[in-house]
C-alpha cells in the first residue's frame, strides 16, 4: 500500500531506499546538489556490483556537483531535456516526490510525496519503473568532466568513505584503523568520536539536519616526504 510523505519522511526512506539497493538505483531530479551525506551513501555503494543512475534536467551543475560525479565511476549520469519527475528507486522499492535531489530543498523546503514497494503495489511499481526506463533511454549519457581549474583542488576535510578512498582502502578497514588508533570509540554499537580523534585528526561529528545516522569528517592527511 502507498505511503503518503512529509519532508522528514521522505529525506529518512531516501536514504534507506539507498542503502538497501542491492541491485539497481536509479534516481530522478531536475537539479542536483549533494551533501556530504548523500555523498558518502553514493560513493559507499562503488563497492557492490551495483547499477545506479542519476536523471537530472538542468546542464548547469554546480561545480562542486561536477567534479565529485566525475570521481564516481560506478555511476552512470545522464541529461534529460524538459525533465520535471522526481523519482526515486530501487530494485524493491519507489519514491515518487515533488523533491529535488537538492541539498536546500532536503533541509528548508515544504514537500509532499508517496512511497511504495514491489511486493504490495506491483502494477504502481512497474508502471513507475517503466517510466524511470523510459527517461533513461532518451536521455543522453553524460559525464561531467572535471573542470581544469577544479582537478587538483584540495579538500579541507574528507568523510570516512573519502579517506577510505584516498588511502586505498575499504571503509570497514579505515573504521578499524580508526578504532585501533583511538581515534573512535564504540559505544552501545555505535562509533563516537574521542578527544584524541579530535585533536590528532581533526575529526568532528556530524548529524544531519533531515534524518539519517551520523558521519564523521576528517583532516586528510599530509603527503609522506
Amino acid at each position: 500500500m502507498a505511503t503518503f510523505l512529509n519532508t522528514s519522511k521522505i529525506n529518512f526512506l531516501l536514504d534507506e531506499l539507498i542503502q538497501t539497493a542491492k541491485e539497481e538505483l536509479i534516481l530522478i531530479s531536475p537539479f542536483l546538489k549533494f551533501n556530504d551525506r548523500m555523498q558518502e551513501l553514493l560513493h559507499d555503494k562503488g563497492g557492490q556490483r551495483l547499477e545506479v543512475n542519476i536523471v537530472y534536467g538542468k546542464q548547469e551543475l554546480q561545480p562542486n556537483e561536477t567534479k565529485w560525479l566525475a570521481e564516481q565511476k560506478h555511476i552512470k549520469t545522464s541529461f534529460c531535456k524538459n525533465l520535471h519527475a522526481k523519482c526515486y528507486l530501487n530494485e524493491n522499492h519507489c519514491i515518487i516526490t515533488s523533491m529535488n535531489l537538492y541539498d536546500f530543498s532536503q533541509v528548508n523546503n515544504n514537500e509532499m510525496g508517496v512511497s511504495f514497494s514491489k511486493t504490495q503495489d506491483k502494477l504502481l511499481y512497474n508502471g513507475a519503473y517503466e517510466e524511470a526506463q523510459r527517461l533513461l533511454r532518451i536521455s543522453g549519457e553524460n559525464k561531467p568532466a572535471v573542470p581544469a581549474s577544479e582537478q587538483h583542488q584540495e579538500w579541507s576535510k574528507l568523510t570516512t568513505a573519502k579517506l577510505a578512498e584516498h588511502l586505498g582502502k575499504s571503509s570497514n578497514e579505515i573504521f578499524g584503523l580508526l578504532l585501533k588508533e583511538g581515534y573512535l570509540e564504540m559505544i552501545k554499537g555505535s562509533y563516537e568520536l574521542t578527544e584524541k580523534g579530535r585533536k590528532v585528526a581533526g575529526g568532528e561529528k556530524r548529524i544531519s539536519k533531515y534524518g539519517g545516522a551520523p558521519y564523521f569528517l576528517w583532516n586528510k592527511p599530509k603527503p609522506k616526504q
